[in-house]
C-alpha cells in the first residue's frame, strides 16, 4: 500500500531534495502533533505566521462564522464585503494616520509585487534600491530584489534598474536618487539572521527618500503583528514609512497580504490604466475574518505584547553554551549562532527527534532560527531550551 509519504514525494512540488516530511495530524497552541500522536514544540511558528499558536478559538470561530455566510464573491474591489471593511478599519485605527489605505493580497510577494507598481505608478520613476542579501519573495518581481546569484541567476532576466545598499551603511545612501521611484527593506532583518537597523539610520532613510522624492516601503511580513513586542517594527524607531508590508501573521494562520499606503497615493492604481492592480482572491473574506480575529485578539490582549521582550530575555538566560557564540534578537524573531552549517543542521536534526521543530535562515545557515507563537509559556520555553540545549551540547562534544 502506496503511503501518504510516497503520495507527497512524488505528486507534491517540493522546493528541496530533503523535505522535514513530518506528516502533520492536528496542531493546538505551541504544538503540532504527528500521526503518531508525537508531540512537536513548534519554535518556529510555521516561520512567524502562527504568531498566536496553532488553532487559537476566536481565529477559529471566525473562520467557520465567515465560511457559513460566504466564500468567494467577485474579483477583489469591486463588492462591499464586511470582513475587509473591518480589518481595513481597524488598520487605520491602528496605524499612523498617513498609513489609511490597504490594498488585500493573498501573500507577503503579492504584497511586494503590489507595491513595487504602486511606487512606479505613483512616481513614474523606474530605479528600485533594496539591500543587500534580504528576501522579499520568490515571485519574479520580488525575486528581482534580491542580490545573491545563486537564487537569480537561474531565472534571468529579472526586473532591471536595482541598485544595491548595505543595511546600516550610511554613506550608500547616496545610492537614493531623483531617479529611485522607492526604497524597500525590511524594518528588522530577518533572514540575514536577524539585523537590527543602527540608531538613526532609518530616519536617515526616510530622510532621504524626502528629499528625492521617494517612496519608502518597510517589509514586515516577518516582523509585523507583535513579532518584535509592538504591533509593528516601525512605532520602535521613529519614523512611517510610505507603504507597509504585511503577510505571515497577518491572517491568523489563513494566507493574507497587504500593502498599506494613504488613499492618495494608493488612488494612482485607479486611472491611467484602470485596474492598475488587480487580484481574483486578494482579501478573500474567510482570510480577512481570521485576520480581523488575529489582530483584534492581539489589541484586546495587550499582555501578549508585553511579555514579548520578557519571554525573549528567557531565551537569552537559559540558551548558554560555548558553542553558542552570539544571540540576537528583535523580540521574539531570534538567531542563536553556532559553529559552522553542519553544526546547525546536526542540532536541527536532533532537536527534530526530540520533539522540537527550528531552523536556519536563508542567508545565515550558521544560525538557528527561534520564532515561537508569541503565546509561548515560561514553561514551554524551559522544556523548548533544554532539548536545544541538549543538542548543542550532543553535537558539541562530537566534534562536529
Amino acid at each position: 500500500m502506496i503511503t501518504q509519504r510516497q503520495l507527497f514525494l512524488n505528486h507534491v512540488a517540493q522546493t528541496s531534495d530533503a523535505p522535514l516530511a513530518l506528516e502533520i495530524e492536528r496542531a493546538e497552541g505551541v504544538c503540532l502533533y504527528d500521526k503518531n500522536g508525537k508531540e512537536y514544540i513548534d519554535l518556529i511558528a510555521g516561520i512567524s505566521v502562527s504568531n498566536l499558536g496553532h488553532n487559537n478559538k476566536e481565529v477559529l470561530k471566525a473562520i467557520q462564522e465567515q465560511s457559513n455566510k460566504y466564500l468567494h464573491t467577485l474579483v477583489y474591489g469591486e463588492f462591499i464585503l464586511s470582513p475587509q471593511v473591518q480589518l481595513a478599519n481597524l488598520l487605520q485605527q491602528n496605524l499612523p494616520s498617513e498609513l489609511d489605505c490597504t490594498y488585500f493580497v493573498n501573500s507577503g510577494a503579492e504584497a511586494v509585487e503590489g507595491a513595487l507598481k504602486l511606487a512606479k505608478r505613483y512616481t513614474g520613476r523606474t530605479n528600485i534600491v533594496a539591500c543587500k542579501k534580504a528576501y522579499h519573495g520568490s515571485t519574479h518581481g520580488a525575486l528581482s530584489l534580491m542580490s545573491e546569484s545563486y537564487f537569480t541567476a537561474p531565472f534571468r532576466p529579472l526586473l532591471p534598474a536595482v541598485d544595491y545598499i548595505e543595511f546600516n551603511e550610511f554613506n550608500d545612501l547616496a545610492k537614493i536618487t531623483e531617479q529611485t521611484a522607492c526604497v524597500i527593506m525590511e524594518t528588522v532583518r530577518g533572514e540575514i539572521g536577524v539585523m537590527l537597523p543602527q540608531e538613526g539610520y532609518l530616519k536617515k532613510v526616510r530622510e532621504r527618500c524626502d528629499e528625492v522624492g521617494a517612496l519608502l516601503i518597510l517589509d514586515e511580513v516577518q516582523v509585523g503583528c507583535g513579532r518584535t513586542g509592538t504591533l509593528f517594527a516601525f512605532e520602535q524607531y521613529d519614523i512611517v514609512p510610505d507603504i507597509l508590508l504585511l503577510a505571515k501573521a497577518f491572517g491568523g494562520g489563513m494566507p493574507l497580504g497587504a500593502f498599506v499606503a494613504s488613499k492618495k497615493i494608493m488612488q494612482s492604481l485607479t486611472h491611467n490604466p484602470y485596474l492598475g492592480h488587480i487580484t481574483t482572491f486578494g482579501g478573500h473574506p474567510v482570510c480577512c475574518a481570521a485576520g480581523l480575529a488575529s489582530l483584534k485578539f492581539l489589541i484586546e490582549n495587550p499582555l501578549i505584547l508585553d511579555e514579548v521582550n520578557e519571554k525573549a530575555n528567557l531565551f537569552k538566560k537559559m540558551l548558554k553554551h560555548h558553542a553558542i557564540l552570539e544571540l540576537r534578537n528583535a523580540g521574539l524573531l531570534m538567531a542563536v549562532q553556532l559553529p559552522s552549517y553542519d553544526f546547525v543542521l546536526n542540532v536541527i536534526q536532533d532537536c527534530l527527534r526530540n520533539g522540537l521543530i527550528s531552523d536556519w535562515f536563508l542567508f545565515n545557515s550558521e544560525s538557528i532560527r527561534i520564532a515561537p507563537p508569541l503565546t509561548i509559556t515560561t514553561t514551554e520555553i524551559q522544556k523548548a531550551c533544554t532539548i536545544l540545549l541538549k543538542a548543542i551540547d550532543k553535537t558539541y562534544k562530537n566534534g562536529i
